[in-house]
């Protein structure tokens, strides 16, 4: 074996060798290694290409608290680690942005960065026509033999997805976690890919092939805190203060998180680039096409209240660079305080987000859908939803029944929110697909939940996959959620309303618990949508509704029909005639059926 170590005082026909960036860097001679450790007296690197010896690869100290080594005989597919010296102390650590672990407390891997894209040229729809599904890898499709679920197993339910029509699947976080069962929102190592699912090959896979089958990657990223176990971060040169994480930590009283003394120190220049090419690496080498930060709220600040500055410029930086790099790609905060500047530019001071997960609108909607009474739904409240938007743009919210938050952590699923004992009887049926219907009609970017579409009822675990028989026994809810999304999406030309900005509230009847809207794109035949929702559990065999302009209105779906469901009544629903009838405002109206927990989507042809 050869080693050739390099410094900064090398002759400029040796450096020119030099492999730029940081990790593991394979190139056609073997691979080179570069790490930043400021405080180390010594680094080596350990593997299978030296046997593991620690005296054999040392790293040459480079400007900037980095270390460098090629390394010859060094191949992808190999183990290896760094052993590092600090005084008396000496360890063993996982480089800080391995692509590939064995497992989490495991040993590195040099991942080949050579992948076969077959020609990927995807492209992300609009935003104002994305219909995201959040799903989690673990728990979404396992195998027999699985303890988990993998990249592969998913990929085996790609026709259901199709035929659930959503066309952008945000995944929770992949990225290395301690153990093989998690959420995903304990990252140990944050550049590698969690190997219980298949590693980077896997995901690599797993995105071409979502991409040929018409799926957007948006993935769920983790900055707001690391680890916190299993975390070769922490102290990773030897170097702390006040017994602290060291050198990709705060070490103060902003290391403080809800999930341990682990924020990054986002206002070192290495931790933010840290940071940044980390979220650069999902788009350029695993072709994502958007990110979801995970609770913005701890970045921008330390406990919501006392604000960390360098955090906020952190996401500026980064979400300039990504939209720079792919001008499409959705990057989307959670954050949930109803913050506008979160989605303006960079330029207003904002953080520079496409959008944002709406406290406005799934905390109203779920108290309304939820609750016992009838008497107590509270119609303004459902109103006020519909209105809640950022910056007067519609499409910089995310808006949803059912997220990975809302249905755990002492919260269930809609169905069994609204019975806690039968989430399929009637109730729960109808008014769970009553809120969906008003996620797929309300202004803004709609999000599902998986398993929402299969009526799965209790909460979300990371140990118990999907119930997928319910596919068949609730085929006909699954049916009425394709529907709907295909109305949102506008796929039959006559509902183009619900792609667009425009929203006018013209009914609400706070005593018969029934309200209508319309919505419009550009306005007129095919574009105009109107939706009628009743909440409350009495049918209406004649209400009166205001029509903005006269002709026939067509329904194009009824949530009450009973071929969606035997728990549903089948109130029948004909065409809307217009009467020259003022009402609710409108210079036209009509009257239609309606059924108890339903919702109505009307429209007119774009030939009157």
């Amino acid at each position: 074996m050869s080693v050739t170590v390099l410094s900064d005082k090398s002759t400029s026909n040796h450096s020119s060798k030099k492999q730029l960036g940081m990790g593991p860097l394979p190139h056609a001679n073997g691979v080179a290694f570069r790490v930043w450790a400021p405080n180390a007296d010594s680094v080596s690197v350990v593997g299978d290409f030296n046997d593991w010896k620690q005296d054999v690869t040392p790293l040459e100290r480079e400007d900037g608290g980095n270390w460098y080594v090629d390394v010859s005989d060094a191949t992808p597919g190999q183990r290896y680690k760094f052993h590092l010296t600090n005084g008396d102390s000496a360890f063993d650590h996982i480089d800080p942005r391995v692509r590939e672990v064995t497992n989490s407390v495991g040993e590195g891997i040099i991942h080949d960065p050579d992948f076969d894209w077959q020609d990927d040229s995807f492209a992300m729809p609009a935003w104002n026509e994305i219909v995201i599904y959040e799903t989690h890898i673990g728990t979404f499709n396992r195998s027999d033999d699985d303890t988990v679920g993998t990249f592969d197993d998913y990929q085996k339910k790609f026709d259901h997805l199709r035929e659930l029509g959503v066309n952008a699947l945000q995944i929770m976080p992949v990225a290395e976690f301690a153990g093989d069962v998690s959420w995903g929102y304990n990252p140990a190592h944050p550049f590698a890919i969690e190997s219980a699912y298949g590693g980077a090959e896997g995901f690599k896979r797993f995105v071409r092939e979502a991409h040929t089958n018409g799926f957007a990657i948006i993935l769920d990223v983790v900055y707001n805190h690391f680890g916190p176990s299993d975390l070769d971060l922490w102290q990773f040169d030897g170097w702390s203060e006040n017994n602290k994480g060291g050198i990709y930590f705060y070490n103060d009283h902003r290391s403080s998180t809800p999930w341990g003394d682990t924020r990054p120190d986002y206002g070192r220049g290495e931790v933010r680039t840290y940071i940044r090419d980390n979220a650069m690496m999902w788009l350029k080498d695993y072709h994502v096409d958007g990110l979801r930060y995970d609770m913005t709220l701890y970045i921008r600040s330390v406990d919501g209240a006392t604000e960390i500055p360098e955090g906020w410029g952190l996401t500026q930086w980064v979400n300039r660079d990504v939209h720079e790099f792919k001008p499409d790609a959705l990057t989307v905060a959670e954050d949930l305080q109803n913050n506008p500047y979160l989605t303006k530019s960079s330029i207003e001071g904002g953080a520079d987000f496409s959008t944002q997960w709406d406290a406005g609108f799934v905390h109203p909607i779920r108290d309304v859908l939820t609750v016992a009474d009838d008497a107590d739904r509270d119609m303004q409240k459902v109103c006020d939803a519909l209105h809640h938007n950022y910056n007067m743009d519609a499409f910089q919210r995310v808006i949803y029944t059912e997220s990975h938050d809302e249905v755990a952590n002492g919260k269930s699923r809609v169905p069994t929110e609204i019975d806690s004992e039968n989430g399929d009887d009637r109730f729960a049926q109808k008014r769970a697909v009553l809120g969906a219907a008003l996620v797929m009609t309300a202004p803004g970017i709609p999000m599902l939940f998986q398993g929402q579409e299969l009526l799965q009822d209790g909460w979300f675990q990371d140990t118990e996959e999907l119930d997928w028989k319910n596919s068949r026994e609730y085929a006909g809810i699954k049916k009425v959620f394709s529907d709907l999304v295909a109305h949102r999406l506008n796929r039959a030309g006559t509902t183009s309303g619900l792609t667009g900005q425009g929203l006018h509230v013209f009914h609400v009847n706070h005593e018969d618990k029934v309200i209508a809207f319309q919505r419009s794109r550009d306005g007129g035949p095919g574009d105009d949508t109107l939706v009628v929702a009743n909440f409350g559990n009495r049918s209406f065999d004649r209400y009166r509704i205001g029509l903005p302009t006269p002709g026939t209105w067509k329904l194009r779906l009824n949530t009450d029909f009973d071929g969606y469901s035997e728990a549903f009544d089948g109130h029948p629903v004909g065409v809307l005639v217009s009467e020259d009838h003022g009402y609710d405002g409108m210079p036209y109206s009509a009257e239609t059926n309606l059924g108890a927990y339903a919702a109505l989507i009307l429209s007119q042809d774009q030939e009157q």
